[in-house]
C-alpha cells in the first residue's frame, strides 16, 4: 500500500518560514518524480516544486528564490523549505509521486495547510 503522508504545515507570520516534508511508503522512491503541489480556495491546485530522481530541479515562478526542494532517497522523504513566505502562499500543499516517463502523477497525499497570515 503506497502512502504520501505531509507534515509540517501551520500559522506562520508574512516573512516567516516552514519546512514541510512527505514521507513515502510503498514505493521504490528513489526512482520517483516527487512534486510539491498547493491549492488555494477557489483556485486550481498548481505546481510549487519538482525534484526528479537525478536531483534536478523546477519551481514555479512565484517562488523562485523563496523555496527550495530536496529529497533525501534513505529516508523516502521530499522537503520543502519555504522562506519569506507571503499570504498569497496561503494554500493546502500536496505531495505527488510519479514515474519519471509518465504525465500524471501516480500518487498524492492527503495535504496540508500553510496559511501565512499577521
Amino acid at each position: 500500500q503506497v502512502q504520501l503522508v505531509e507534515s509540517g504545515g501551520g500559522l506562520v507570520q508574512p516573512g516567516g518560514s516552514l519546512r514541510l516534508s512527505c514521507a513515502a511508503s510503498g514505493i521504490f522512491f528513489s526512482i520517483y518524480t516527487m512534486a510539491w503541489y498547493r491549492q488555494a480556495p477557489g483556485k486550481q491546485r498548481e505546481l510549487v516544486a519538482r525534484i526528479v530522481n537525478g536531483g534536478s530541479t523546477n519551481y514555479a515562478d512565484s517562488v523562485k528564490g523563496r523555496f527550495t526542494i530536496s529529497r533525501d532517497n534513505t529516508k523516502n522523504t521530499v522537503y520543502l523549505q519555504m522562506n519569506n513566505l507571503n499570504p498569497e502562499d496561503t494554500a493546502v500543499y500536496y505531495c505527488g509521486a510519479k514515474r519519471e516517463f509518465k504525465a500524471t502523477y501516480d500518487y498524492w497525499g492527503q495535504g496540508t495547510q500553510v496559511t501565512v497570515s499577521s
